[in-house]
């Protein structure tokens, strides 16, 4: 019995700029993060991340798990779709629809993640959403938005929608799907992302429990609004940055290699 193997994939740090080139390394990392918290969903969602200076944007070979990515793997495409470096792979088209929705008309944006966790799609099938139960919780409400479900995102016409929803959140909870958050950065994406998915772990844990719940007052939530929206502001954006050197040397020591 034979292994399957992965389509074979020259490195290609010579071809592209030193820019683009710490993008991918970055955006493969940020695949193998999500793996190693377990967020990923075999081979299906998507990061994708702008190549600085342009239009252009990274996303996941279509039919690699998201512990295999690697910088020279990522598929380059533009706004329209096309491939722009030749690659054995191609794109999942539900990840164009929605990334390329975003890229289009967000120009702050250089990193878009979405997940289909089971936490994260149990609270966007909730009518409420998102509750105010949780200190994570605060971060996620001050820039939160909600785009309602209409199957596979397959259908183009849908982008104007998604966007016209988005706004200029960062944030977003897809119903009866799964999450979204977009950013600044790689960093930042990937931090608020583990924010609201641990937003929405502690929800359903809570509500488990079958007891009474204590939301967060709402002066305190219209506080952690203005707080957190100058924290976006910041050089440090949501502080990413902060917290991405170590998770790349945990990285390192479980699942070196992504920047080949």
């Amino acid at each position: 019995m034979t292994t399957a193997q992965v389509l074979p994939i020259a490195n290609i740090k010579d071809q592209v700029s030193a820019a683009e080139w710490q993008a991918r390394v970055d955006l493969a990392a940020c695949y193998r993060l999500v793996a190693m918290h377990g967020w990923d969903d075999l081979i299906f969602t998507h990061i994708s991340a702008k190549v600085p200076g342009t239009e252009d944007f990274l996303i996941n070979p279509f039919g690699l798990m998201f512990h295999e990515i690697t910088a020279s793997s990522l598929v380059k495409v533009d706004l329209t779709g096309v491939k722009l470096m030749d690659s054995p792979y191609e794109i999942n088209p539900a990840g164009y629809t929605i990334h390329s929705a975003v890229h289009e008309v967000r120009h702050d944006v250089a990193c878009v993640l979405h997940t289909h966790t089971a936490a994260g799609i149990a609270v966007s099938a909730q009518k409420q959403g998102l509750l105010p139960l949780s200190q994570q919780s605060l971060f996620v409400l001050s820039s939160l938005s909600y785009h309602g479900y209409e199957g596979v995102a397959l259908n183009h016409e849908e982008k104007a929608r998604l966007q016209a929803d988005l706004g200029e959140s960062n944030f977003m909870i897809l119903p009866n799907h799964g999450l979204m958050t977009c950013s600044s950065s790689i960093a930042d994406a990937f931090l608020m992302m583990f924010t609201l998915q641990r937003a929405c772990e502690v929800q359903v844990m809570a509500q488990s429990g079958g007891a009474e719940l204590i939301h967060i007052p709402q002066p305190i939530l219209a506080g952690a609004k203005a707080m957190i929206a100058g924290v976006m502001r910041s050089a440090l954006g949501m502080g990413g940055q902060l917290a991405w050197p170590a998770l790349l040397r945990k990285l390192d020591q479980q699942n070196p290699g992504y920047a080949a």
